[in-house]
């Protein structure tokens, strides 16, 4: 099979497209890989600035959709099945091994791409909203990076489990109809938010951090929380905790994969809550920027650059 190596810490441009062996587990499921998500971390990865370090050289990838070659015979998944599934590592690949758990059935509504764009963005804006932020309906909601993947599943996400408000912040007005166009009810540019909505917001999902951290702390309402997912302005900023105390708002990490990885059947219950959702089309994913795997590097930079608007994609 064909596969993206990282084999050197040097960056995007570094990697590699090369034959390999096709993987065999006997208590894994193998999938012959229709999509492939990109994510932030496979970013990182290629400069050894993730904490999850393998070994070099290594197959990146932790989100596929595809069909099941083979499976363990008590998995409940057979071959010919079409499943989203989370190898955690090798996904950048014709084929992959997966853990049963980590496997789930694919809707029939529901396409290979979407499906490749759905567990990690969606499973972390739910851990995020529900788990770690207990959303209570009609609350008001506020999303950085709104048009992006992380950004698009975090509104759906909102809006399927009960939000009220959900306003958008994004860098252009082009990027604002997108993230309108996946249901927030409003956007605002970046530049200036704070000032846009005021004090009326009960959630803030910041998978952004840098200069934005404390205008976002200062949009809340009294019992507002912000929920800390990611950095991917660059610098993770630093909270006075005297304005957490003065008005009654709390900052929130929210740590998707180190808490539901260790606890065995808890991202499956995550899925069995949001399948309905996704079968209706409450969650639809958006499916950003495609690329073939020997475009790879390309599909890492769009990323870095931060010129995607949806879900990153690579077809084998």
């Amino acid at each position: 099979m064909r596969a993206i190596q990282i084999t050197t810490l040097d960056g995007p441009e570094a990697i590699e497209l090369n034959d390999l062996p096709d993987p065999t587990g006997e208590d894994q499921v193998v999938i012959d890989v229709r999509a492939i998500g990109v994510a932030f971390p496979e970013l990182l990865q290629t400069r050894g600035l993730y904490q999850i370090k393998p070994d070099l050289p290594f197959v990146p990838g932790a989100e596929v959709a595809g069909v099941v070659v083979s499976a363990p015979a008590d998995s409940g998944l057979a071959a010919g099945d079409r499943v989203a599934s989370l190898p955690l590592l090798g996904g950048f690949a014709e084929k992959v091994v997966a853990r049963p758990d980590l496997t789930f059935k694919l809707p029939d509504e529901v396409s290979f791409e979407e499906g490749a764009s759905f567990m990690f963005n969606y499973g972390t804006s739910y851990f995020a909203r529900i788990e770690r932020g207990h959303l209570v309906e009609g609350e008001s909601v506020l999303v950085h990076g709104a048009a992006g993947g992380i950004g698009t599943s975090a509104i759906q996400i909102a809006k399927a489990f009960g939000a009220g408000r959900v306003v958008a912040v994004t860098s252009t007005a082009e990027k604002g109809e997108i993230a309108v166009a996946a249901g927030a009810d409003e956007y605002v540019l970046a530049d200036g938010f704070k000032d846009a909505v005021g004090q009326s917001i009960d959630i803030v999902v910041d998978p952004v951090g840098g200069d934005r951290f404390t205008d976002s702390l200062r949009t809340l309402r009294e019992h507002g929380r912000l929920l800390v997912i990611g950095f991917t302005g660059g610098e993770i900023p630093t909270v006075k905790v005297n304005r957490l105390l003065l008005n009654n708002i709390a900052v929130v990490g929210v740590g998707w994969g180190a808490y539901s990885l260790p606890r065995p059947g808890h991202i499956a219950t995550q899925w069995a809550a949001m399948e309905p959702h996704l079968r209706s089309g409450a969650l639809k994913p958006v499916v950003g920027p495609t690329f073939a795997l020997d475009q790879a590097t390309e599909a890492l930079q769009c990323l870095e650059q931060r010129s995607a608007t949806g879900k990153v994609l690579l077809t084998p």
